[in-house]
């Protein structure tokens, strides 16, 4: 039978290619080391969960809860971008609570787009940042993912050439996949362009605050005049180790805040209210909760950059986010990050996201997650060393490291 329409329109979803050869692999006895998923192994701070306890004993907090999320959440979400950015919102117009970051930009997308408007989209980036217009009816056009000055030269060109004009334009600092940072400088260009040109920006600031130098990742929301065009969507997973809660949220601009809420109430009823009220407490605290999971990550990044290279796999130190971007090492280049992911799983039972996942554009490189302790991520880096000191003479009888994609 023929598939339906919207998931037809979906692209293959390469990570579960992956994830059957890494179940099957471990279900044979291996033991893979898990760098592939962005799936926080840290628990969430003991206060944030005694909060939640605490929250539920109270039996008003089991009935349907605000699908916009409850006034003290959205006051704290408003006091948390006055505290660290500088930003003042409206925590009844500005500001609305999301189950994650990826159901906000789905539904955002769901709530602006007609069919064939055209977004424009980093290549690469987080799957959801395309496929929520794909699946809501738009049009995907590819632009450059690094904050450069050759940035504002491809939106030029993706307005010159798309019909109709472009909707809006997706950002996403620090990067995932690739973990780039983008400057206040930048954003003000952005902002700039989009305003001239009436171009909707939202922006995917969901690694905030897992920075590891001493400047911390502004929010394009800085930037006078931002929130005339711009919305931009925060997750509590990766900053408090919550990403099994579905804690988000978006805010900005008055009307685009208003048709996400407007969505939203048709489709859920909001998070269960005792997450809200440990969220909100998360959210008051001091900071340490934050302080301690940054550092967590920085350890195991210079781990990680520093034993893969003594491995023999030279990687980019990222500066911000859990991730590494990694160039795939040269003579299994020709093979695409697809391919040389399942040879890591076969191989050396390490399990990696293939860049292809994130677009066209990643598949030189793979996606190395910090959500192994230093332990595994040393004991993956030996795994790796014995693969590519060895690959040649085991694998030249099963693929040729000199074929081309």
């Amino acid at each position: 039978m023929e598939e339906f329409h919207k998931v037809r329109r979906l692209p293959p979803y390469v990570f579960e290619q992956v994830n059957r050869l890494k179940a099957s692999a471990r279900a044979a006895g291996a033991d893979i080391i898990d760098l592939g998923m962005g799936n926080p192994d840290l628990p969430t701070p003991q206060g944030i969960v005694d909060k939640l306890c605490e929250a539920v004993q109270d039996p008003r907090t089991h009935r349907y809860s605000s699908s916009k999320g409850i006034p003290g959440l959205r006051r704290a979400q408003a006091a948390y971008y006055d505290r660290r950015f500088g930003v003042k919102l409206n925590p009844d117009t500005q500001v609305v609570a999301t189950l994650g970051s990826k159901e906000g930009f789905a539904n955002m997308a769901q709530a602006i787009t007609a069919p064939g408007d055209v977004v424009l989209c980093p290549d690469p980036t987080y799957p959801i940042h395309a496929f929520g217009f794909i699946m809501s009816g738009g049009v995907v056009r590819s632009i450059p993912a690094m904050p450069d000055d050759q940035f504002i030269p491809a939106l030029e060109r993706g307005v010159r050439h798309s019909i109709p004009k472009p909707l809006a334009l997706i950002l996403n600092y620090p990067s995932n996949p690739t973990a780039h940072v983008a400057s206040l400088d930048f954003y003000k260009d952005v902002v700039a362009f989009a305003r001239k040109n009436e171009i909707i920006i939202l922006s995917d600031l969901a690694y905030s605050e897992i920075y590891f130098d001493d400047a911390p990742p502004p929010s394009v929301l800085q930037v006078p005049g931002a929130i005339d065009v711009a919305v931009e969507f925060t997750s509590m997973s990766k900053t408090f180790s919550m990403p099994g809660w579905r804690m988000g949220f978006a805010v900005g601009n008055e009307r685009l805040i208003s048709a996400l809420t407007r969505v939203k109430s048709y489709l859920d009823y909001g998070a269960f209210t005792p997450i809200q009220v440990a969220a909100a407490a998360a959210l008051n605290g001091d900071g340490s909760d934050i302080a301690e999971v940054r550092n967590i990550y920085k350890h195991r990044r210079d781990v990680l950059v520093e034993s893969f290279g003594r491995a023999g796999w030279d990687i980019p130190a990222p500066a911000a986010t859990m991730f590494a971007w990694a160039p795939i090492p040269e003579k299994f280049r020709s093979l695409g990050s697809l391919e040389f992911s399942k040879l890591l799983i076969e191989h050396a039972d390490v399990a990696v996201a293939p860049g292809i996942g994130f677009g066209e554009h990643g598949d030189d490189f793979i996606r190395v997650a910090l959500v192994e302790n230093e332990h595994r991520i040393r004991q993956a880096a030996r795994n790796l060393k014995r693969f590519l000191s060895t690959a040649e003479e085991k694998l030249h009888n099963v693929i040729s490291l000199n074929a081309h994609r």
